[in-house]
């Protein structure tokens, strides 16, 4: 485990590649979701992580500050990540020599490896947003996990900010994916059908009969098609 920042959560697993690394793989940074509240953290990406160590890459999981934990509310997950992401070389221990970094997420952790990959002045491999949370309106207007979206912004009253919303913002500056799985009933498609047809650089891609869960699932077959897009390195759209 690493640590990227002094607050309790500020750490990270890293799942160093089986046996000698690929040449030809990046490190995986892979942001867990739970929208944004500490009562989910990265034990649930691990089997994933695992898997894709096993395949031959390097794999991070970063905790960050969520709703419940002191600064956990807007913007203080993003903030985490890019904290890691910051410092993602010296940790790994590769110095100057900085191997090409895919980013993903699920759910809100797509939403934040969306936001993140924005912010980000050194480019990325590729970004690969699962069942990401990409309109945060949406998303509170249609109340989604009891209200949360007011509890990551400090209220019903709180405003928005633009630049905690993908919808409101301008594609990442990378090649980027939206998976989601036709069958999602936690997070609506149509975000990413939306995020993704407003925007030409970005590619949708869309799995028939899969939920939620299945595409961290490493044993199912949309677990295998997420794996093979990490693994592979994200193409922009054409």
């Amino acid at each position: 485990m690493l640590r990227y920042a002094a607050v309790e959560t500020g750490v990270a697993d890293v799942y160093r590649a089986t046996g000698a690394a690929a040449p030809d793989r990046p490190v995986i940074v892979l942001v867990h979701g739970g929208f944004w509240r500490n009562r989910y953290d990265r034990t649930h990406l691990r089997p994933m992580a695992a898997s894709l160590a096993d395949d031959g890459s390097t794999v991070v999981l970063p905790e960050y500050r969520r709703i419940g934990d002191a600064g956990g509310q807007w913007p203080g997950g993003l903030d985490d990540l890019l904290a890691l992401l910051g410092q993602l070389p010296d940790l790994l221990g590769e110095g100057g020599a900085a191997r090409p970094v895919v980013l993903g997420g699920h759910s809100a952790g797509g939403h934040l490896a969306l936001l993140a990959a924005r912010a980000l002045s050194s480019p990325l491999a590729g970004v690969v947003a699962l069942a990401a949370v990409s309109d945060v309106a949406a998303a509170r207007k249609a109340g989604l996990s009891d209200h949360v979206v007011d509890d990551l912004l400090g209220g019903p009253r709180a405003p928005l900010p633009v630049d905690a919303d993908p919808a409101q913002l301008p594609s990442p500056p990378h090649p980027t994916v939206l998976v989601h799985g036709e069958r999602d009933d936690v997070v609506p498609p149509d975000y990413s059908r939306r995020y993704a047809a407003e925007r030409t650089s970005v590619r949708l891609l869309e799995i028939p009969g899969a939920d939620h869960f299945d595409l961290i699932d490493p044993q199912s077959h949309a677990g295998t098609v997420v794996a093979d897009l990490l693994l592979a390195r994200p193409t922009r759209s054409r």
